[in-house]
């Protein structure tokens, strides 16, 4: 069986293609982070390998080895994998040794399945020159070979690779959905309907946050921070500035996630402003956003949401990571009375 959930228009596709034998070559599955792409793309090669009536059974002993990751023909190529450890610091885009790599396992017939899986996350960090490369491979398709390119922007992709997929676009799903699952999973009321808030339709994050308490402490740990820097003077949030630009060169995903934290506490403050307070997506913090929502205008937080966006803007066009940072922390306003 399909183990994404809430994709059933993406699900459907993929099975009347299989069911009409007119399985594409290549795949472009595109969504938000923690959507269930992975989970769709395991799901496709499972479903290309297995051999019960309805696949995919997801218990044949193809489809337990993908799921395992110990199937010879299912191959995941990231930022991180086929890379030496000492390779892999500092590495911001999936280089072309890696396509290279992956290229010559093209040209194999399958080895104990009957389709060679390419899986490509974040194909939206793929060099030049690695994109360059996949386009050649793209180009001249083998036979029971399939690849399957996750992103979260496919405009960050080349055009000629994006035209020579199967675009599949991956949507979130409505917070009351995400907390269904929740309640089904066992989660308790009052927590699924804040994780549910906070997930913005990403039911892999909501899932991992209700496994994992870690995510919610991290997640107050860069609220109590963010909330410090508003607070504090110039030379407190340029070194709250640096600190983010050094992190960002280590793990670009974490200040993401980060940024996507601001843009969640400062539209809960205008959403307060505006009265439309039973609308926030922080539910758990309502008193406190109530307080610190007096402190600004309306006009203020708009601006610092636009900072915020423009700051995502220029770090995804590779502007300096620290210029970035510190514009955007002049950018933020002071409270009532602050320094």
């Amino acid at each position: 069986m399909w183990q994404v959930i809430g994709q059933d228009r993406a699900v459907s596709l993929l099975q009347r293609s299989m069911e009409r034998g007119v399985v594409a070559h290549a795949y472009l599955l595109v969504g938000p982070p923690h959507v269930g792409k992975m989970t769709l793309a395991l799901n496709l090669a499972q479903a290309l390998n297995c051999l019960a009536d309805e696949p995919p059974c997801g218990v044949c002993d193809s489809c337990q080895r993908i799921a395992s990751a110990r199937h010879a023909d299912i191959q995941i190529i990231a930022l991180d994998s086929a890379v030496a450890p000492d390779e892999v610091k500092g590495r911001t885009e999936i280089g072309i040794d890696q396509i290279r790599q992956m290229q010559h396992s093209t040209s194999l017939p399958p080895f104990e399945g009957q389709y060679r899986v390419f899986i490509i996350d974040g194909a939206e960090k793929l060099s030049t020159e690695a994109a360059n490369c996949l386009l050649k491979t793209l180009e001249e398709p083998v036979g029971r070979v399939v690849f399957v390119l996750l992103t979260t922007d496919d405009g960050l992709l080349p055009a000629t690779v994006v035209s020579r997929c199967q675009r599949l676009e991956l949507r979130s799903m409505a917070a009351g959905e995400v907390e269904t699952v929740l309640d089904r999973q066992g989660t308790q009321a009052e927590e699924a309907r804040l994780l549910a808030r906070l997930s913005h339709g990403r039911l892999g994050w909501a899932l991992s946050a209700a496994s994992n308490s870690a995510l919610l402490e991290q997640r107050s740990q860069q609220l109590n921070s963010l909330v410090a820097a508003v607070g504090a003077d110039y030379e407190e949030r340029f070194s709250y500035a640096t600190r983010l630009a050094a992190q960002f060169g280590h793990s670009r995903e974490v200040v993401w996630e980060i940024l996507a934290l601001w843009l969640d506490f400062w539209r809960d403050l205008m959403l307060i402003k505006l009265g439309l307070g039973e609308a926030i997506s922080n539910i758990d913090l309502e008193a406190e956003l109530v307080a610190e929502a007096k402190d600004f205008t309306l006009d203020e937080i708009r601006d610092f949401i636009n900072a915020i966006l423009e700051a995502e803007q220029g770090l995804k066009q590779n502007a300096n990571a620290r210029l970035v940072f510190e514009v955007l922390m002049l950018s933020m306003p002071r409270r009532k009375g602050g320094v």
